[in-house]
């Protein structure tokens, strides 16, 4: 029941996201969960070996600034579900590295609604 809360989450982030900025183009609303869902699954399996890479390439900076390394890994990992699928289309990765932000933000606060709600 989490899993499925969260990607609900994650698709409203995903869709509002699409709405604010007009960098960030979806095909239509059901587009956000087929997004969501890619996005969730490639931060799950490329997410760890990027933050893994980020930090020895920067010789442990990236650690210290985990928060910034995983809004850019984010980015990165928005601009490959983008290029698989035409669902989605950023028009550069400044937009990608907005729409990361925008999205952690209103994920976190969806799930933080979720948890006052419970």
């Amino acid at each position: 029941m989490g899993i499925l809360l969260s990607w609900i989450i994650l698709s409203l982030a995903v869709w509002l996201t699409a709405v604010i900025l007009p960098g960030v183009h979806l095909r239509d609303f059901w587009s956000a969960f087929v997004v969501s869902a890619l996005f969730g699954i490639l931060n799950f399996f490329l997410g760890w070996i990027f933050f893994t890479l980020f930090t020895i390439l920067t010789l442990g900076v990236a650690l210290l600034l985990a928060f910034v390394t995983r809004w850019i890994i984010n980015a990165i990992i928005l601009k490959i579900v983008a290029a698989l699928t035409n669902r989605l289309d950023i028009d550069g990765f400044g937009w990608a590295l907005v729409a990361a932000l925008v999205m952690s933000a209103l994920g976190t606060a969806g799930q933080w609604l979720l948890l006052v709600a419970m």
